[in-house]
């Protein structure tokens, strides 16, 4: 493993090498994600990533959060709020996170890892957040390109 940032002008450069699959599964790996696992098994799907690409975040779907929510993995209220309170602290002194990491479900956005700051983002008043999209066909990913704003 190398000592990599994970920003969105390193996943610009991996997409330019073909190797932003590559990229997600490092970032998803790395200390403060530590999300291996997670990057493997998107890995193993073979789906087709393109990216980063800035998104709307009001069509992201998120997987976590708050119990209260509409989410498939609760969160429990107190780490949720001590991190999403963290994130947009640093958005509002500047700090851009690293690409969220999306998969395109039905038509729809999932996203797969990047809830808390997602959720930090809106906090700080931001409408986008770069994201990196895996596909499962070639079809899909040019209908989501051709329909893109």
């Amino acid at each position: 493993m190398t000592d990599e940032t994970y920003t969105v002008e390193t996943a610009r450069a991996a997409a330019e090498r073909d190797e932003i699959d590559a990229w997600m599964a490092r970032f998803l790996a790395s200390p403060g994600s530590d999300n291996g696992d997670l990057g493997q098994m998107l890995l193993e799907r073979d789906l087709l990533w393109i990216g980063p690409l800035e998104l709307r975040i009001d069509q992201l779907n998120r997987l976590a959060g708050p119990a209260d929510h509409p989410v498939l993995v609760p969160v429990d209220d107190e780490e949720w709020r001590d991190d999403v309170a963290d994130v947009a602290e640093k958005v509002d002194d500047g700090w851009e996170p690293p690409p969220v990491v999306v998969t395109y479900e039905d038509g729809q956005l999932k996203l797969e890892d990047g809830n808390h700051r997602v959720e930090g983002m809106r906090r700080a008043g931001e409408e986008t957040a770069w994201g990196v999209i895996g596909f499962a066909t070639a079809e899909e990913r040019d209908r989501f390109i051709l329909d893109a704003p």
